[in-house]
């Protein structure tokens, strides 16, 4: 599928942060469908279980690419929730060091409310987890309260030249 345009990256957030030494460093992408898709690989230090990832950490991306659907289908990184409610269903073990491909889609938006979708699949397209997120919309300073300025620590827009994600 055709990625439109790149998302930004953060600096300290556990997926998307660049400055995160022990983050995930997802980048993340809208593609033409109004979906976004990312492609990434989990490291190491992300295990539950050796040769696996921690739920907690497959439950983080899905939840993220939750949010970032609304902004794939918005066409801007303007808008701004929190999760109200997050089902993860864990299909098969999800690997580190190989890589993982997500993608997230808005099946509802209303004023006040949007649901999403999200999946984590393997490099021959088999689900490893999947779920369904409800956030409420809120604006950034009431998230993070007025002294922060989320456009400063969504700082990072850097082209990688991807084209495409299958």
């Amino acid at each position: 599928m055709k990625v439109v345009s790149k998302q930004r990256n953060s600096r300290m957030c556990a997926i998307c942060g660049l400055d995160n030494e022990y983050g995930v460093k997802a980048p993340f992408y809208n593609m033409e469908d109004r979906s976004v898709m990312t492609k990434f690989q989990y490291k190491n230090q992300h295990q539950s279980f050796p040769g696996r990832v921690h739920g907690g950490l497959i439950t983080a991306m899905l939840d993220e690419m939750g949010l970032r659907a609304l902004w794939a289908e918005e066409g801007n990184e303007n808008t701004y929730g929190v999760t109200m409610d997050l089902n993860t269903k864990y299909r098969k073990p999800t690997p580190y060091g190989e890589v993982i491909i997500g993608r997230g889609k808005i099946v509802k938006n209303s004023n006040k409310f949007f649901v999403t979708e999200a999946e984590l699949l393997d490099g021959l397209g088999n689900v490893l987890a999947n779920g369904t997120i409800k956030y409420l919309k809120l604006k950034p300073e009431v998230i993070c309260g007025d002294n922060i300025d989320i456009h400063e620590e969504m700082c990072y827009l850097i082209d990688d030249g991807v084209k495409e994600i299958n």
